[in-house]
């Protein structure tokens, strides 16, 4: 009734055949036997969930939305979430560990929610998806995309997928049942990208207006977009795939990374000021690991070809063309002008489609894609990150994060680069792209790095520096007052508006500018002798201000700031993805057969990390209650900031990988190769949990064992010679198996929640344990 108001009579009768209470997969059922597409893809969106996540700071102003658990009527329990798409997602991607049937319906509210130009709104909420608008009154209003959030977090969702049920993702690629969201953005057009690319996107107050409207008519429905004819335009799951990663290949810039300049950060927002004129190597990382997936699952796929909208199969046509007509190019590096050349292919290929789309929406034809074009043409949009990713190597071992483009000419791009980050070695290591040793060097490359804070025994995000004093700052060298005419003759023509001597002989711009921009209007407005300063002498003074301050290269508060993930700062939350990163390095290296020394080394990197986290220290050392969230410890100070971070869901998928938890074709099961042995009990205990129905029970526990539950069925572990594990049902029969992973039927039962099992025995030989 929220989300279609034209198709909510065609659910009263499938309501009438639910329960209060039923299973998800009869809720499947009657939608697929419906035969209402709409309604389908409104059931498999649908989560009975009923908390939010909002950001862990507190203070910051844009958390705009509520926590709506009980009724203030009669205090029933009310099903609703709503939250920014970046907090909701990372939540969902531990959440799906404890329900993994509901990962499908995760992926297909990420998928609905997204834009047919490659992007996500701001934030996602039970009756659908809002989006940032223009206030001319609220100086923090502003509007953007995210450029890293639409891959990794549906990444994850889809691996996840495919591990716990193969296959079933192949039924969605030429299923109809997926759609665009309507966000009244739109992203200028190629050309105007490099001439201004800090300002990007316009917001289409008129079609605001149009969907605010329609929504209070049709409900949620109405922010989706339509096609020429006026019916929501649909597309299949391979065609929601192409538009995401085209969108991030349309911004690729050869060796520098993935330009953002969609006015919004990247993960990292202390680096906002980046966008613009920053190229993210840490994309370009994640969309390695993103389209290595995606062509596994196109090699295992047993369909031939596939229906895309016209206009985006044009697209796929130009990007494809783009690639192949610049290939010789990977043997060695690039130059400024052949990196151009590829920017523009791409850049204006989007550009092309945006422009379609914005201006006649889809026009509902259709072009069929052989499949082997698509494996095609991912193997070789894989060749040229594969090629950036090895020329972002750092002479110290060590990868770069973010780099800095700059328009030279209209036929030169240049990339130039920034200090190392902690946000880049987390990326590179979680591509997939390092071999086992390599991956090693990376660590042992920042552990030796000035990323290591001693004192913490933990990782701060970029270098310590120290600011310059206010004295030292705006002042151009004398070297560059000597060789510049036109500085000389300001100075000498009293023009103080633009540049001015002190007492001391140093020469400054006039403090009152703010930017470049600034600047330029300055030098427009005055004369010399009459005459007009010449453009080529207005930018010989740009450039000077240029270099004198360097804007191109600050990044925002983490180069300014002290505290709030700035200079010196452990951003704990990004240290728990590095230490999940380390873990996937270290179980792919045991599961490839590298060498005992290899893996032993990785290990070592894991738990040194593992152990700086703060939940492992005292108070003293920590600076407040260690099992209490903080976002930051800055240099000198203990951790500060309260707030529950994302910090907490990758702590908790480490936790899993620690205890061995493992899911691969279907099947579950329990290698605890990084487990250390003192962790098992070392005299009889209790384990507490809580069923799958809420009952609160309990197990005793003998010595040499410990516990945990997975989809709420406790598992024991106890130490042996033989490994075996033993299914102990609550109806009284046991299953035993041969090895520590379960078949696939009994597999669905933990993943299904049924209530069938009352717990597991897995016996861990104690060789595998550390």
């Amino acid at each position: 009734s929220k989300a279609n108001t034209a198709i909510f009579p065609l659910s009263l009768d499938l309501s009438e055949k639910l329960s209060d209470t039923f299973p998800l997969s009869r809720l499947r059922k009657l939608i697929q036997e419906s035969g209402n597409k709409d309604l389908e893809r409104l059931g498999r969106e649908y989560m009975p969930l009923k908390f939010s996540r909002r950001h862990g700071d507190p203070s910051r102003p844009w958390n705009v939305f509520s926590i709506n658990t009980r009724s203030e009527v009669d205090g029933s329990k009310i099903l609703d979430y709503q939250g920014n798409w970046r907090d909701i997602f990372q939540n969902w991607e531990a959440l799906v560990h404890a329900y993994p049937g509901f990962v499908e319906n995760m992926i297909f509210k990420f998928l609905n929610a997204s834009t047919f130009d490659g992007y996500n709104p701001y934030r996602v909420t039970k009756d659908g998806f809002d989006w940032e608008i223009l206030e001319p009154d609220d100086p923090w209003a502003y509007i953007g995309y995210w450029g890293d959030h639409q891959l990794i977090y549906l990444l994850k969702f889809l691996e996840f997928s495919e591990k716990h049920f193969p296959g079933r993702l192949s039924t969605y690629f030429n299923s109809n049942m997926f759609v665009y969201a309507n966000v009244p953005y739109r992203i200028r057009e190629y050309g105007a990208l490099l001439r201004n690319p800090k300002d990007t996107i316009e917001f289409d107050v008129e079609l605001d207006d149009r969907i605010r409207g329609e929504r209070e008519r049709l409900g949620a429905d109405a922010a989706l977009l339509c096609d020429q004819g006026g019916a929501t335009h649909k597309v299949n799951f391979i065609e929601k795939i192409l538009a995401s990663v085209l969108a991030k290949l349309a911004n690729f810039i050869p060796e520098g990374g993935i330009w953002m300049n969609t006015q919004r950060p990247e993960w990292n927002d202390a680096n906002n000021a980046l966008v613009g004129n920053g190229s993210s190597m840490v994309t370009l990382y994640y969309l390695r690991r993103f389209l290595r997936f995606f062509g596994e699952m196109l090699h295992t796929s047993d369909q031939k070809s596939f229906e895309l909208s016209k206009e985006l199969s044009d697209f796929f046509g130009a990007v494809l063309s783009t690639f192949s007509t610049n290939k010789g190019l990977l043997g060695n590096r690039i130059n400024d002008v052949d990196r151009k050349r590829v920017l523009d292919g791409l850049g204006e290929a989007a550009s092309k489609y945006r422009s379609r789309i914005y201006q006649h929406s889809f026009s509902g034809k259709r072009e069929t894609l052989n499949i082997d074009d698509i494996k095609a043409w991912v193997d070789m949009a894989l060749e040229f990150l594969h090629h950036s990713i090895a020329a972002n190597k750092r002479e110290d071992g060590l990868y770069h994060a973010y780099n800095l483009m700059t328009v030279e000419s209209e036929t030169e791009v240049s990339v130039s680069y920034l200090s190392e980050m902690l946000e880049g070695q987390v990326a590179v290591l979680s591509s997939g792209y390092l071999s086992a040793k390599e991956a090693l060097g990376v660590l042992d490359a920042l552990k030796n790095s000035a990323l290591f804070r001693e004192d913490q025994y933990s990782y701060i995000l970029y270098p310590n520096k120290d600011l310059p004093k206010f004295q030292e700052k705006n002042t151009i060298p004398d070297v560059l007052v000597r060789s510049s005419d036109i500085l000389k003759e300001l100075l000498e023509k009293g023009h103080g508006q633009i540049v001015k001597k002190d007492v001391k002989g140093a020469v400054h711009f006039n403090g009152s500018f703010r930017n470049a921009a600034d600047l330029e209007k300055a030098l427009e407005e005055i004369s010399i002798n009459g005459n007009a300063i010449s453009k080529d002498q207005i930018t010989s003074v740009l450039q000077a201000f240029e270099t004198v301050f360097d804007h191109k290269a600050f990044t925002g508060r983490s180069g300014t700031f002290f505290g709030y993930e700035g200079l010196g700062s452990i951003y704990w939350h990004m240290v728990s993805k590095l230490l999940l990163a380390v873990q996937e390095c270290c179980l792919s290296a045991i599961e490839d057969g590298e060498s005992e020394a290899v893996i032993g080394r990785l290990l070592e990197h894991y738990y040194e990390i593992n152990e700086g986290i703060g939940v492992h220290k005292p108070p003293s050392l920590y600076g407040a209650f260690p099992t209490d969230p903080y976002s930051h410890t800055p240099a000198g100070k203990g951790a500060q900031q309260p707030g529950m971070t994302g910090q907490v869901k990758e702590d908790v998928l480490s936790r899993f990988g620690e205890l061995g938890v493992y899911v691969k074709d279907g099947r579950l099961g329990f290698k605890p190769n990084l487990l250390r042995g003192t962790e098992f009990l070392t005299e009889p205990g209790v384990f507490a949990y809580v069923t799958v129905g809420g009952e609160g029970k309990s197990v005793q526990l003998q010595e040499k064992t410990l516990a945990f539950t997975y989809c709420q069925v406790p598992v024991i572990y106890k130490k042996g010679i033989e490994e075996a594990l033993e299914v102990h049902y609550v109806n009284g029969t046991l299953q035993k198996f041969g090895t520590t992973a379960l078949d696939i039927k009994t597999s669905e039962k933990i993943f299904g929640r049924t209530g069938e099992i009352e717990h597991l025995i897995c016996t861990v030989s104690e060789s595998r344990l550390r």
